[in-house]
């Protein structure tokens, strides 16, 4: 069976997270939603590039999910998720991703 690439699931956890969040109007289940792809991205980042850049992308993950609030109230809800789940997955490709 093939792995899902772990950029594909960074980004999808930023987007079902948030997507979990508001259609239930449930934050907790968003969190958790965003908790478990960020650790199962985390693990593939580990298994693929090494414990420092699956810190590094790490970071990544839980600042473009802090960053998506300020930067929605700029230029809506959606967008801001959107954009920052194609940062970080950009990100997840360019140094885990792309070399296997």
């Amino acid at each position: 069976m093939a792995k899902v690439p772990s950029s594909v699931v960074a980004a999808t956890g930023l987007v079902g997270g948030y997507g979990v969040a508001r259609w239930t109007k449930k934050r907790q289940l968003g969190g958790a939603v965003l908790a478990v792809a960020g650790a199962a991205a985390a693990q593939q980042w580990r298994e693929r590039a090494g414990g420092r850049t699956a810190g590094a992308l790490t970071a990544a993950y839980v600042a473009a999910f802090a960053g998506s609030h300020p930067l929605a109230k700029k230029v809506g809800a959606w967008p801001a998720v959107f954009g920052v789940a194609g940062a970080v997955a950009l990100a997840s490709w360019a140094v885990a991703d792309r070399r296997g």
